[in-house]
């Protein structure tokens, strides 16, 4: 339990492009506060200077916070209040924090979040992919052996995936993903939240990796990639069946497209695996 006397440390999310996203709680807590440790103080100050706030920043980032936590704790140990924010959306999510938050309530100081935009949940409520379940893996492995290695460990999760990724690495994994979970399957790639070149582009993981390689104007910065979950096995033995038994009565196309109709699963796909028991029957 947070001890009386004690400063506050206030958990401030920030907007992710749109300004006048910031709450107006936030503001308040960003303007009251002692002191905001900020990802980026410069990015921060123009975020301030926006709406008139002169409270002081100290940097607090990955290559700092081991070291600058002490101090921190130390001053909200001596009852000031403190504020976190990254340089956009919710702080701790793929951004620095965790040392300070985990040091603050080990210490008994009061952890209060102030809720805003969050860039995996914007795209996620936007993507027309299921939302009642879903796993963030924040940014997958810069080099590709291990991005490859990630990807295979997830290709059987049945829940929508969601990661960050730099615009710089998009093209390589999303032809990772389609190599791994299968070309066919749905993505969304979200760029630009709240922004005024906002984009939403969804298809399956060959054609958004075919379109990324040929986009010229992708930008910069980061992006959200969310990808549906891998089909359940019952639904893939459902479709084997129904294929079985259509093939026996239809060429393979033909069966590919009723077998679609009756299973929900993707044409393409279906045609491709109708080939493989035809193949196998004949063998």
């Amino acid at each position: 339990m947070a001890e009386r006397n004690r400063g506050v440390l206030y958990v401030v999310a920030t907007p992710i492009g749109n300004l006048e996203d910031l709450s107006p709680r936030a503001r308040d807590a960003l303007a009251h506060v002692a002191l905001i440790a900020a990802e980026d103080t410069r990015h921060t100050a123009k975020l301030l200077s926006h709406f008139g706030i002169r409270t002081p920043l100290v940097s607090l980032h990955d290559h700092n916070e081991a070291e600058r936590t002490p101090g921190l704790i130390e001053k909200l140990s001596a009852g000031a209040s403190l504020a976190l924010v990254s340089d956009a959306g919710t702080p701790l999510v793929s951004d620095p924090g965790y040392q300070l938050v985990r040091a603050a309530r080990a210490a008994g100081i009061c952890v209060s979040p102030v809720p805003g935009a969050c860039a995996l949940i914007a795209a996620l409520s936007a993507s027309g992919l299921p939302t009642d379940r879903f796993v963030f893996e924040g940014f997958l492995p810069q080099k590709s052996a291990a991005r490859q290695a990630r990807l295979v460990e997830l290709a059987g999760e049945m829940r929508t995936l969601v990661f960050y990724e730099s615009v710089h690495r998009l093209v390589e994994s999303l032809g990772d993903m389609a190599q791994t979970f299968g070309g066919e399957r749905s993505a969304v790639i979200a760029r630009e939240l709240t922004k005024l070149h906002e984009s939403l582009r969804d298809g399956t993981l060959q054609a958004l990796a075919a379109w990324a390689k040929s986009d010229s104007h992708i930008g910069k910065g980061e992006v959200v990639v969310l990808v549906a979950g891998a089909a359940p096995e019952s639904d893939v033995r459902d479709a084997d069946a129904v294929l079985a038994v259509l093939l026996e009565e239809l060429p393979v196309k033909q069966a590919a497209v009723l077998a679609a109709k009756l299973t929900g699963g993707k044409r393409n796909a279906l045609y491709r695996r109708a080939l493989e028991i035809t193949k196998t029957q004949g063998s």
